[in-house]
């Protein structure tokens, strides 16, 4: 009986150490990708390259300067893949003058083009539920401001002309 019970408690042990060290595995190879994200930002800092502020780099890609709040620290861009890091001290919300709410988390990622800011991490809606926002487009003329959570919502661009303070919340 005991040589039964041992070989079963050594058989679940090493079932959960081979659990473990995929999982230490996963760990690694999402730590290397963090890191070497965080090198490319580095380097792009290091090549003493200046940024504007975040509200010209989204009127000159055609996005409302008010799209973030004020409270936003830094961002990075980077210019050769549009992928844009928008960085904030706390889960914020702000509401807008056309009676929208966005909540931000603190990093904000996606892809800046012209009129659109796409593939977007970090950013909800309120519509009757809290809801991802995946993209923003401006359209041509710049009076509307489409943003798709699930589905398409066009709003009055002027609603996000004025950078408005961000509101600290408890959760994203």
């Amino acid at each position: 009986m005991d040589a039964m019970l041992t070989k079963a408690s050594s058989f679940l042990l090493a079932r959960r150490a081979k659990q473990e060290f995929s999982s230490m595995g996963d760990d690694v190879n999402s730590l290397s990708n963090s890191v070497e994200e965080g090198a490319i930002r580095l380097f792009n800092r290091l090549r003493g390259k200046m940024q504007k502020p975040l509200v010209e780099l989204l009127e000159s890609y055609g996005l409302p300067k008010g799209l973030f709040p004020k409270n936003v620290t830094h961002y990075e861009f980077e210019e050769d893949t549009g992928k844009l890091f928008v960085f904030i001290p706390y889960v914020c919300e702000v509401g807008f003058k056309d009676s929208s709410v966005l909540r931000y988390a603190t990093r904000v990622t996606g892809m800046l083009s012209q009129g659109k800011f796409s593939n977007i991490e970090g950013l909800k809606t309120k519509i009757l539920v809290w809801v991802k926002v995946t993209s923003i487009g401006a359209d041509a003329g710049a009076s509307k401001v489409s943003f798709t959570a699930g589905v398409k919502k066009a709003r009055p661009f002027e609603a996000y002309s004025l950078l408005r303070e961000g509101i600290e919340v408890d959760t994203f």
